[in-house]
């Protein structure tokens, strides 16, 4: 009867211990994913503030500068305006997508968020390398015509493009760079004989 009551004892003790660690395992692993996310809110968010204060910028010193010059730097400003009213739009829905995002504690949600920005600003970054050919196609063009304005759209829009490729390529290596803390919170994540599942070490 006392081996049955030792044996009863050992096991309760058993299930008991193998339960706390998979709930210490969970919870610590709810709160890195926690953490993980609101960092990469984080980045976004001051990543469209960037955005939004060069538009505004650019926009407050075209405004100024349309009227007090002419020709080609007259050209020049008003593409920066015309541009930056886009950035400006982008930046303020980008911001409030941010703002209302609720940061996931779930594994695959945060890889497929993490590798969905990665790859929206390796896109945007190609893109920005075909802006400035296009601004120096205007350019070029301009000078072949003697076309003023061609000349200061141009301009604007090669400046513009090497922003933008300035601003994606760092935000890229932000997220990257973040994106490693991932495989320390994979750690407990496994394969196991019934499919994916959470790993505990004793």
């Amino acid at each position: 009867m006392q081996k049955i009551n030792n044996s009863f004892v050992i096991i309760l003790i058993t299930t008991l211990t193998v339960f706390l660690s998979f709930q210490v395992v969970a919870q610590s692993e709810h709160q890195q994913m926690l953490d993980f996310n609101h960092k990469r809110i984080d980045y976004n968010r001051s990543g469209m503030l960037i955005l939004g204060s060069w538009a505004i910028g650019n926009m407050v010193l075209g405004g100024v500068m349309i009227g007090r010059t002419s020709g080609e730097t007259r050209a020049f400003h008003q593409m920066n305006i015309y541009w930056n009213t886009v950035n400006l739009a982008i930046a303020g829905f980008g911001y409030y997508s941010a703002m209302k995002e609720v940061p996931s504690t779930e594994f695959w949600e945060t890889m497929r968020a993490q590798q969905s920005i990665e790859k929206i600003l390796l896109v945007n970054a190609a893109l920005d390398v075909a802006y400035m050919a296009g601004g120096l196609y205007l350019l070029e063009r301009g000078r072949r015509l003697e076309n003023d304005q061609f000349k200061g759209f141009g301009k604007s829009v090669i400046l513009q493009g090497a922003f933008l490729m300035s601003f994606d390529a760092i935000k890229y290596a932000f997220h990257n760079f973040h994106g490693k803390e991932l495989p320390e919170i994979m750690n407990h994540v496994g394969v196991t004989a019934n499919g994916i599942g959470l790993l505990v070490n004793f």
